[in-house]
């Protein structure tokens, strides 16, 4: 199948409803555990600019719902299919605005969107099944288990890291579209980052490292930082197509941009 949006190849064997299913109950157990925040404003916060991306989504069949997360120490958020999102507070000291709130919930509601999840479960599923088979075929005799090893790297199989990699740029593109069409500059993305890098941008990927970015690019699971920065920057131009700044029009439920059919994702 197809990833919508950038037309890039996916192999998912999970079905939509039992993804949504899994997502449901996931957020639900996590709910469960978690100290929400009781702070109104955040809160307010978090579901006007929420239900404003999920307007756009495009994703009728998902019941939405937004939980802030009370932890200061976690700099995260998530998107779950089925339209359940959390924010955890620590992330908001880097977001300042609501546009910047906005470049962090748009990005991970790409990832529910783009059913990045299922395509890593359904990628696991073909993990097990070529080492099971190496394995019998290697104590059968019947086949080389180096050959084997080298036909699961040839089609993906094992290799997760570039993969994940083209998966967040993928929801950094499709994030940026949503943000855009929710009425949020997606220009104010690029501040994110920087100030997700702890670097001033000039210093950014030189002179400047958060702990983990001296890490060389091939062995993360995130784009660089300048990687992503300068992804974005790219991709600006083509996401303001779609910006209308709050106010000036009322955020359609389904508006659905038209996206370009092919994208070059870092990996």
């Amino acid at each position: 199948m197809r990833a919508p949006g950038t037309a890039r190849d996916q192999i998912i064997f999970i079905s939509e409803e039992k993804e949504i299913a899994l997502g449901v109950s996931a957020f639900r157990d996590v709910l469960k555990h978690a100290r929400l925040n009781a702070n109104p404003e955040i809160n307010a916060m978090v579901n006007r600019v929420g239900r404003r991306i999920a307007a756009v989504a495009n994703k009728p069949e998902y019941h939405w719902e937004f939980a802030v997360i009370q932890d200061d120490e976690q700099i995260n958020a998530f998107a779950l299919p089925g339209g359940k999102v959390a924010v955890f507070t620590g992330i908001l000291k880097h977001t300042k605005t609501e546009a910047g709130l906005a470049t962090v919930m748009a990005h991970e509601v790409a990832h529910a969107l783009q059913r990045h999840g299922a395509e890593r479960m359904s990628r696991g599923i073909l993990e097990q099944i070529a080492q099971v088979g190496a394995i019998a075929g290697a104590a059968s005799g019947t086949v080389d288990p180096q050959l084997a090893l080298g036909a699961m790297s040839a089609y993906g199989v094992g290799v997760t890291l570039p993969h994940n990699r083209r998966q967040e740029s993928e929801a950094d593109f499709i994030g940026l579209k949503l943000m855009a069409q929710a009425g949020y500059d997606p220009r104010e993305a690029i501040g994110f980052w920087e100030r997700m890098s702890g670097c001033p941008k000039q210093m950014i990927g030189r002179f400047c490292f958060r702990s983990q970015s001296a890490i060389p690019e091939f062995l993360s699971t995130h784009p660089s930082d300048v990687t992503r920065i300068k992804q974005i920057e790219a991709w600006i131009e083509d996401a303001l197509q779609y910006y209308q700044p709050q106010g000036s029009e009322e955020v359609v439920p389904g508006k659905k941009a038209t996206l370009p059919q092919t994208l070059s994702l870092a990996y």
